[in-house]
């Protein structure tokens, strides 16, 4: 019998869903033990390496995410936010941990997470990449260090297929940089423009979406003051990055205890 962490995926005909089969199949430290679909996909039944063009894998798509999630250790899940609620109440269930890169989560659905973080362990994080979460770092201690002379805006440029907007890793930047103020980011956002605005209010962080072509993913934080600007940015060119920060963190996942982490903990940033 292997010891080796047994890893469910959600999602697994979308991009990430593909790449995270990929990585942990390839992956001699884990087990790919589950691969969910939603029920009327056509993947499902089919063995999950067949159905992505490669080779089998001898482990047919399910749209059975209760015995999936049951019989693994962690559950990686980079869906959509109602399923992600779903996924999360059958991991705590369970007693299976559970790895959210989902973005676009209101309020309410965030305390639902927080919810079954009672119960099992949950990772989630907006970006799963080393370099994001130092940027998120970097950010906070920029933040704090400047005062309100200095105007933060954050810009961010993604694939023409993105959903949500501001991406998950903006706002978790937003998030570092009220943090680093003192503030709140749902007192000082600035999340669009249009028209006649008047002049910008003094301490509000400002967010920019860009929506075009194939970007991976671009993130720059800017602090402008009269006279001088500092730009601290993070370019993601593979989407790989994503994939195996997430693998790193269901690794990391498997026996802690009960509570919401992030990537910072897992990557020993906190």
């Amino acid at each position: 019998m292997s010891n080796r962490p047994r890893i469910a995926i959600t999602g697994v005909s979308g991009r990430m869903g593909q790449m995270l089969v990929k990585n942990v199949s390839d992956n001699d430290a884990v087990e790919l033990s589950g691969a969910i679909e939603r029920t009327d996909h056509e993947w499902v039944g089919q063995d999950v390496g067949v159905a992505m063009g490669g080779q089998p894998l001898n482990l047919a798509v399910t749209d059975d995410a209760a015995q999936a999630i049951a019989a693994a250790d962690v559950v990686i899940d980079f869906t959509a936010p109602t399923a992600t609620l779903a996924f999360a109440e059958l991991a705590a269930r369970h007693g299976t941990a559970h790895v959210i890169g989902t973005t676009g989560m209101n309020d309410e659905q965030l305390a639902s997470i927080a919810n079954s973080a009672r119960k099992t362990a949950i990772v989630r994080a907006g970006n799963m990449s080393l370099g994001v979460n130092l940027l998120v770092g970097l950010t906070r201690r920029v933040a704090a260090a400047l005062d309100e002379d200095f105007d933060i805006e954050v810009v961010e440029a993604h694939h023409r297929y993105k959903v949500d907007a501001p991406s998950g890793t903006a706002l978790m930047l937003g998030e570092a940089a009220a943090e680093g103020r003192g503030v709140k980011l749902r007192d000082v956002a600035d999340r669009g423009r249009d028209g006649i605005t008047g002049a910008r209010k003094r301490g509000d962080i400002g967010f920019t979406a860009i929506r075009g072509g194939d970007v991976v993913g671009e993130h720059d934080v800017i602090f402008a003051a009269d006279g001088e600007r500092i730009v601290i940015r993070h370019l993601a060119t593979d989407r790989g990055i994503f994939s195996r920060g997430a693998v790193k963190a269901a690794i990391w996942a498997v026996g802690k205890p009960a509570g919401e982490y992030s990537m910072a903990n897992v990557l020993g940033l906190e």
